[in-house]
């Protein structure tokens, strides 16, 4: 009778042990008090059981069951197990959250009234609109209406790159680009021969620098020079001549009249030709003129 007791004793624990497994692999814990609601939903795509529902966010529950309403064709009701604590005022809606995962959530929007919903009562359920079924329902008629003009674009493309005149751009355009590489390297060779030039251009500057010290000194030396008292000696002088000058010119004066006078003039040019005539007969008969005794 012991041994049958504790046959049964044993499979009753390993039941409870089975239980309490698979509830704690789906996520309700049995040993946590929770309050029971129920929701009615036409479409729960991706709900499953155990899904979390979340308020602000935080996990305050499970969904604990679905059941298909075979007494409401066209709904499924889904039981949610509550945090104990958590009180639901009336207008709380628990809505159908797709993430882009395609995992299903109940998001609480909690109402405003002051009355709470009682335990096991059913509250209002919506389905939130996906991303996909946003881009279902909006971007799929935009892009069935780009399509044409795709497909335009697409022939216009095609026609400009078989248009000969395309190929002779590129062409002239790859000339461009080696000519501007060739002015590249001759104007880098330039730039190196600016080191001599900068040479040449200092030395130049030295060379400047050096006359201009040369003139300084010049022209110190030049302001060093007496040059009130040589100009004096240079207008006196210049007096002097004009005195004879005019002296010259005037045949009343002694100079005048050596110039203005033409008998003395011939006389003079009597007296040379006639000492060049005795000059030639000295050196033709040097005899004549000239007596050597010897004793």
């Amino acid at each position: 009778m012991k041994k049958q007791f504790a046959i049964g004793l044993s499979v009753i624990l390993a039941l409870l042990v089975v239980i309490f497994g698979i509830n704690y692999l789906k996520g309700i814990n049995m040993f946590k008090a929770a309050n029971y609601y129920t929701v009615s939903y036409t479409n729960v795509s991706g709900l499953t059981q155990s899904a979390p529902v979340m308020l602000n966010g935080y996990k305050v529950g499970i969904v604990r069951s679905i059941n298909y309403e075979y007494d409401n064709p066209g709904h499924v009701l889904v039981e949610l197990s509550l945090d104990k604590e958590l009180r639901l005022p009336e207008g709380t809606k628990a809505v159908i959250a797709v993430d882009m995962l395609g995992t299903a959530s109940v998001q609480l929007n909690m109402g405003t009234a002051q009355q709470y919903v009682k335990v096991g009562e059913r509250i209002p359920g919506e389905t939130a609109t996906g991303m996909m079924d946003n881009i279902s329902q909006e971007m799929l008629p935009t892009i069935v209406a780009m399509l044409p003009k795709v497909d335009s674009i697409l022939m216009s493309l095609n026609t400009i790159v078989a248009n000969p005149a395309l190929v002779s751009s590129v062409e002239r355009l790859d000339r461009v680009m080696a000519n501007l590489e060739s002015s590249s390297r001759q104007l880098n060779a330039f730039m190196g021969t600016m080191p001599a030039i900068a040479s040449d251009a200092k030395g130049i500057t030295g060379n400047l620098n050096l006359m201009s010290s040369d003139l300084t000194e010049m022209t110190k030396r030049l302001n060093a020079l007496p040059i009130d008292s040589t100009m004096q000696n240079v207008q006196a002088a210049s007096e002097s001549l004009k005195q004879l000058m005019a002296q010259l010119n005037n045949p009343n004066s002694t100079l005048g009249a050596l110039t203005h006078d033409k008998a003395l003039y011939n006389n003079l040019n009597q007296s040379a030709a006639s000492l060049d005539s005795l000059l030639k007969d000295v050196k033709a008969n040097p005899k004549r003129y000239i007596h050597i005794k010897v004793f």
